[in-house]
């Protein structure tokens, strides 16, 4: 009996070990998948939102990345929707660099809403003063180059919607000068 009990014994402590093993993989791996997603999510949406205010590209593209509120409140898509963002009025921009870095995310598998910190940075601007740019060039004190893109810090919320990641909230934390 004194064997049997402890052959029992040493299987279930393995069974559990394996278990326990197990489980750390599978919440590792969702882990890694949603803070994966949400990377993906952030960094193709914000640049999708620049293209929109300096290039005047399509809008409607943006509510794969954002929610209908989000999009409502952005203050740089206002401007562009208002025609008044100087990339579009003077420039003509062909191109830029557009960099997120994630700070801070934590996700755990069972979440459907995440915080997380980036920080949204477009270091370089390809274009040039258009014709309407080249006649306002001296009034308006426009240079050949397009102004900077304002870098900044932010604090995103994104939740789950019917099995997709939307940005919820963008907030500024804090501008950056590059």
């Amino acid at each position: 009996m004194k064997y049997l009990r402890r052959l029992v014994w040493y299987g279930v402590t393995r069974l559990l070990a394996a278990c326990l093993a197990l489980g750390l993989i599978i919440m590792s791996v969702s882990l890694a998948m949603n803070a994966s997603n949400v990377y993906i999510i952030l960094k193709d949406g914000l640049a999708r939102r620049c293209q929109v205010v300096m290039q005047g590209v399509d809008e409607k593209e943006l509510s794969v990345y954002f929610s209908e509120g989000c999009l409502r409140a952005d203050s740089a898509l206002n401007v562009a929707r208002a025609g008044s963002s100087p990339y579009q009025l003077y420039y003509d921009i062909t191109g830029f660099d557009h960099r997120v870095n994630l700070l801070k995310i934590w996700a755990w598998p069972w979440e459907t809403t995440i915080r997380t910190t980036i920080e949204e940075r477009v270091p370089a601007i390809d274009g040039r003063l258009n014709t309407a740019g080249r006649e306002w060039s001296q009034a308006l004190g426009l240079t050949g180059v397009p102004p900077r893109w304002q870098s900044g810090r932010y604090e995103a919320v994104l939740t789950l919607e019917n099995g997709r990641w939307k940005i919820k909230n963008l907030t500024l934390i804090e501008t950056l000068n590059d």
